[in-house]
């Protein structure tokens, strides 16, 4: 075809054609501009892969002037939050296990004397590695930043001690995952995040295939309650959330190797509450949808925010205060301390019970703003 025989007033009017019709699916139209925002905000304002101010513990069974230098120098690091200061090591342990602290940095008893004397006594530091990217930067920095503590108050007749090798040594303990593998991270999570962009969107679609093929005035014509015909539509979609779930754990045993320290009925009970969460918001989003296109564009929508601020991809505190107010918000950031603090803490149902209330939470405003908007359609 040449271009002589393109007829310009034709191409204008389907382009106006066009512009009418992306004003008339305002979904979209808003989706075109609300996605780029979102992704804008979130890389340039959200994420830090160098976090700071990171809360931890302090286990100090001495209280001297050199061991207050150390442990206020680590804290003007601005790397160090030290939200605690006890003498009791199962406290500082089950803070961990909750995912309260990242790090317990412990000085024993007669720190000071040994020091003075020279026998390099030693300093603990105990580092939650389930996120190894997390805590990587503070532990790096942790040496460096006690020696030049140090260097200010060994003056005088104990000026010698500022000579190498340092007059203490740092032991770092990483917890739950020694070897700084990235797997044992990623792939716990992964289940969260598959569960979460697959069972929303499956629901979603569902629910709007049945009105773009005129099978809903079936569904509004039945005697069925609106709780009635949302549980009927999720329940199937729960084995599915199984299998995947079933089919995950596998591959995370037989292909990745990462350890199952915790309780099977654990994890269990928070997949399946999970699942159902993610299910009655694929219900939601049906609800709200007028086609499969604009269900799938909104479970796209409410699933890059949830992957991006979950602490999935990027350690959660590492994000400014506003952004992890926010992550709170979805489940699939409560989703991740559970199943890690499962598969790598061994942690139980109390210390997880925080993260299992949100979800429950969530599952239950999800759920009762999808039955409001179904008996919306009904009327």
């Amino acid at each position: 075809m040449s271009a002589s025989s393109l007829n310009a007033a034709r191409i204008w009017a389907i382009f106006i054609k066009e512009l009418v019709q992306m004003r008339r699916d305002r979904l979209t139209f808003g989706m075109m501009f609300g996605i780029p925002i979102v992704q804008l905000i979130l890389f340039g304002f959200a994420i830090n892969t160098d976090p700071h101010q990171l809360p931890s513990a302090l286990l100090l069974e001495e209280q001297t002037p050199i061991v207050r230098t150390l442990t206020q120098a680590l804290k003007n690091s601005d790397y160090y939050d030290f939200v605690l200061e006890t003498d009791d090591p199962a406290r500082s342990a089950d803070l961990m296990a909750r995912g309260k602290v990242a790090f317990v940095v412990s000085v024993p008893a007669g720190f000071t004397r040994a020091l003075l004397r020279g026998e390099r006594p030693q300093i603990l530091i105990e580092a939650d590695a389930s996120d190894p990217s997390a805590s990587s930067n503070a532990l790096a920095q942790a040496n460096t930043i006690l020696q030049r503590a140090l260097g200010q108050d060994l003056r005088g007749s104990v000026s010698g001690l500022n000579r190498p090798p340092p007059p203490f040594e740092l032991i770092v303990h990483r917890k739950y995952n020694p070897e700084g593998e990235t797997s044992y991270n990623i792939v716990p999570g992964l289940l969260g995040v598959i569960l979460t962009m697959t069972l929303v969107m499956i629901t979603g679609m569902a629910m709007t295939r049945e009105a773009e093929r005129g099978t809903l005035e079936n569904l509004l014509a039945m005697p069925a309650k609106p709780a009635e015909v949302m549980l009927g539509k999720i329940l199937p979609y729960v084995v599915v959330g199984a299998s995947q779930t079933l089919v995950i754990l596998v591959a995370a045993k037989t292909l990745f190797n990462v350890p199952f320290e915790g309780s099977l009925w654990i994890l269990l009970i928070s997949v399946t509450i999970f699942v159902v969460a993610n299910l009655a918001l694929g219900f939601t989003f049906s609800t709200v949808a007028k086609s499969q296109m604009q269900a799938m564009q909104l479970t796209f929508f409410f699933f890059l925010p949830s992957l991006l601020l979950s602490g999935f991809m990027f350690p959660f505190r590492g994000m400014p205060i506003w952004a992890q107010t926010l992550g709170e918000v979805f489940p699939l950031t409560h989703f991740l301390r559970v199943v890690r603090g499962v598969m790598l803490k061994d942690a139980n149902l109390v210390q997880l019970q925080t993260p299992l209330l949100a979800m429950i939470a969530f599952t239950v405003v999800v759920m009762a703003v999808a039955m409001l908007r179904y008996r919306r359609t009904l009327d």
